[in-house]
């Protein structure tokens, strides 16, 4: 019983969002408003009528059973997001379920490095520690020296800081960033205006913001410089 019919849908890719907590239900809200078709899953009757209210397609049912997934079709989902928190065991079995009824990609949230080894060894694709990972962000933007800050698994990161001084009035080639500091200027932004990619003929002039990416650790020093 899938709700979604691969014949009936267009190009969207229909996801499953399993546990519909706090995280669970920003993510099935944010992939909705992005145009994708969302099934969201919780045994909870009460957490089941409240994300009715957003959203379209809501079922209340014990996902920790490989049966249950399979009526609802969840091996013909393209994503299942195993959103389930606190509760280990659930999320653990919800995983195993899955991997059972043969999704192609897992990702599963998980509340610390042991859970989110067992996840993996279980069967999920991809582990997210949400709780962890924003954490690090407000410790990043609270300094004052980021503006905002995103890192990947591998060590690199994204970040939007302000100009440093020894860079405005010059052309990014002259001020050579890149080779003093090991990042990358991606963007520049000057009041007022929007996002442009940078290139080495671009002058930075005094308050624009800068989108740098490099390793973790070398954006991180090129931001305290600012």
């Amino acid at each position: 019983m899938n709700l979604f019919g691969r014949g009936e849908r267009a190009t969207e890719e229909t996801v499953a969002v399993i546990g519909m907590g706090r995280f669970g239900s920003a993510v099935a809200e944010s992939l909705t408003r992005l145009g994708h078709e969302v099934l969201a899953i919780d045994e909870r009757p009460e957490i089941v009528q409240r994300a009715s209210e957003t959203l379209t397609h809501v079922v209340q049912a014990d996902a920790t059973e490989s049966a249950v997934l399979a009526q609802l079709g969840i091996g013909e989902f393209d994503h299942v997001v195993v959103a389930i928190g606190t509760d280990i065991e659930a999320s653990v079995l919800t995983v195993l379920a899955c991997e059972e009824v043969g999704v192609r990609e897992i990702w599963a949230k998980a509340i610390n490095a042991k859970h989110g080894q067992i996840l993996h060894r279980t069967g999920a694709h991809h582990v997210v520690y949400p709780e962890a990972a924003m954490g690090e962000r407000v410790a990043h933007l609270v300094s004052g020296k980021m503006l905002d800050f995103i890192e990947f698994d591998d060590g690199f990161a994204i970040v939007k800081t302000r100009a440093p001084n020894e860079a405005v009035g010059r052309t990014l080639a002259e001020s050579r960033l890149r080779s003093k500091y090991g990042v990358t200027v991606v963007g520049v932004k000057q009041s007022g205006e929007d996002f442009t990619y940078a290139t080495p003929e671009t002058v930075v002039a005094a308050g624009d913001t800068l989108i740098v990416s490099g390793a973790t650790t070398k954006v991180e020093a090129f931001a305290s410089t600012t």
